[in-house]
């Protein structure tokens, strides 16, 4: 049954209930019905009462975009556009969100939840999923290596198809995508198949797709070094700005949120998204596929950027999404021109961070060079204007005597969170497992990782991504990494360095301090145990590393691979199973590295 609740219950605006419970089925929200209009009525009719819950019962509630509330929304490390929404809050305050063991299926394009400016929210026991998913499944039944060709079978109820002018169209719920970003998965393993890079589709270029039998498309393209094997699944996610518009949870200048027993299968785009947060705290948060998909959201499990506070997550799992586990950051913003009086034009670097809030009056922020990356001036700001939604003027307390030749950035210092992650289970993803680059407190303990790419990658640039925050202080220790790295090739659990281009080089300083990852357990076909560069202060100690045979042996790097490093220690470490002794391999340029006593890995 898809009607139209409009059964409300009228509440008088204004009006103040201390810890009152909102049964929503006295609202006419009921499973089996579009409720998405008696939802958007509800949540605005409690915007100014304090401590109210929400309570739903179990029960599939079905959520549309046709009479939803819509606004244009910013979402950093997404595509802007007008979004239909159908839980929005809007600077609640004390307000739960109980679903009960409830599933909230969702239909089309439509943002689930959304909080801005919002304080002392909490989200708990309820399922978000998608009656068709923003990616396509389609499981290769027939591969030649020969002429690059292969065969897919599309099932014609859970992803219709179109084939047009010798093109494969994706039939959404109202729309149609084109074949783009792909990746092969093994469905054995729910994860991407080794070396899944050398079997990605180029459908930028001419390809032709035909009938091949019933519910069976034969694909002429482009592929990079083989097509697909038989046996695979071909995983399509879409083409920008299309590709990243629906993440199930945007928090945006929201303080104090807990998100309890959330479980959340699809989204068109990241699982949960949080910028300019104050405090955060994930427990029980599991973002995982369906038992119909292999694949679960489009992006990253959990994104922050630009928070602060402290931001928790413990007895989550994450797994089978298209991108990262966890990614925690600032934001670089480029310095277009100074015009003097202490008055900088300046623009938001990424297409994707575009609408950033980046500064307010009284946060401090660094200058940099954006050449090596490292900053020369700290400051605060004393007025942030915004032109549109890519540039600003920020006007700073003082400046240089003499301004430094050649490009420049910002970085804000004030929004950068401490991070806790205890218990946390990330696997069978492609990407990274978490990418940690702020300047707080940060511990990584007790965690399982088994990522398609580096297990924890400590990165920072300014030139790509512009994801900002060297780490001053993380502790990495007592995890499990299994596995890591089945994309091949040399990819670590730990990988600390800043990402520089052609443009880029080192300065005199270092970029990453303190890092110590410690008293890990390493399951790996490759002995890889860490990557870095620019890094003083790092421990490597108290590792065990047990040879694998789960993937074909990767014998070509170094176990550890440091350039630029200052004040390294490298002991108590142990290598078992392996066929030989793993090596530590230092540039010149590094200084003061202790090490041994380890068993199984030495300097070579």
């Amino acid at each position: 049954m898809r009607c139209i609740v409009t059964t409300i219950l009228a509440l008088s605006v204004g009006t103040a209930f201390a810890n009152q419970t909102i049964d929503v089925a006295d609202h006419g929200i009921v499973p089996g019905t579009d409720c998405t209009f008696a939802v958007n009525r509800l949540i605005e009719s409690v915007a100014d009462q304090d401590a109210v819950t929400l309570r739903f019962a179990a029960g599939q509630y079905d959520f549309y975009p046709e009479n939803a509330v819509e606004r244009h929304r910013a979402v950093s490390n997404h595509d802007n556009s007008l979004k239909r929404i159908a839980f929005p809050l809007f600077g609640h305050q004390n307000v739960t969100i109980d679903g009960g063991g409830a599933v909230f299926m969702f239909h089309g394009r439509i943002s689930p939840l959304v909080l801005a400016q919002c304080t002392n929210i909490t989200l708990k026991n309820f399922t978000i999923d998608w009656q068709r998913s923003f990616h396509d499944e389609l499981p290769v039944i027939a591969s030649n290596p020969d002429d690059g060709s292969f065969v897919v079978e599309i099932d014609p109820k859970r992803y219709p198809h179109t084939i047009k002018n010798g093109n494969l169209l994706s039939d959404k719920y109202d729309w149609q995508d084109r074949m783009g970003s792909n990746i092969v998965f093994d469905p054995k393993t729910n994860a991407p198949i080794f070396n899944t890079r050398d079997y990605s589709i180029n459908f930028s270029a001419p390809y032709t797709a035909s009938h091949a039998g019933e519910n069976a498309v034969k694909i002429s393209s482009r592929v990079r070094k083989s097509p697909p094997p038989a046996g695979s699944v071909l995983i399509s996610y879409g083409t920008h700005p299309t590709s990243r518009l629906c993440p199930a949870i945007h928090l945006d200048q929201a303080n104090q949120t807990r998100i309890q027993n959330v479980t959340i299968h699809a989204a068109g785009g990241m699982g949960v998204i949080a910028e300019r947060c104050d405090d955060v705290d994930l427990d029980g948060l599991v973002v995982t596929s369906n038992q119909d998909r292999i694949v679960s959201t489009r992006a990253d499990a959990t994104h922050f950027i630009g928070c602060r506070g402290t931001i928790h997550l413990q007895n989550c799992l994450f797994e089978h999404m298209l991108d990262d586990g966890i990614n925690v950051h600032g934001a670089y913003v480029k310095v277009v021109e100074y015009l003097g009086d202490r008055q900088f034009l300046c623009e938001i670097s990424h297409f994707q961070q575009w609408g950033l809030v980046f500064s307010k009056p009284g946060d401090r922020i660094a200058l940099l060079s954006r050449t090596t990356v490292l900053p020369f001036f700290e400051t605060e700001v004393t007025e942030t204007r915004i032109l549109n939604e890519r540039r600003l003027l920020v006007t700073l307390a003082e400046v240089p005597d003499q301004m430094p030749e050649g490009p420049l950035s910002m970085e804000n210092l004030t929004w950068y969170p401490d991070l806790v992650m205890k218990n946390n289970t990330i696997r069978e993803n492609r990407a990274r497992g978490a990418l940690i680059t702020t300047k707080g407190k940060v511990l990584l303990q007790d965690n399982v990782i088994a990522s398609q790419m580096h297990g924890i990658l400590i990165e920072g640039d300014n030139n790509k991504w512009y994801e900002s925050g060297g780490v001053q202080d993380i502790t990495i220790t007592g995890n499990t990494f299994d596995n890591v790295g089945f994309e091949g090739g040399p990819v670590y659990p730990l990988l600390a360095s800043p990402l520089l281009n052609e443009t880029q080089h080192m300065g005199e300083g270092h970029f990453h301090r303190n890092i110590r990852f410690t008293d890990n357990t390493i399951r790996s076909f490759s002995g890889h145990l860490v990557q870095a560069r620019s890094v003083t202060g790092l421990t490597i100690s108290g590792n065990r590393l047990e040879f694998s045979k789960d993937y074909p042996a990767v014998t070509d790097f170094p176990a550890v691979d440091l350039e630029y490093c200052d004040n390294v220690t490298i002991r108590d470490n142990d290598a078992v199973g392996f066929d030989r002794t793993l090596v530590v391999e230092t540039s010149d340029d590094c200084s003061s590295v202790s090490v041994g006593p380890n068993s199984g890995l030495d300097r070579p």
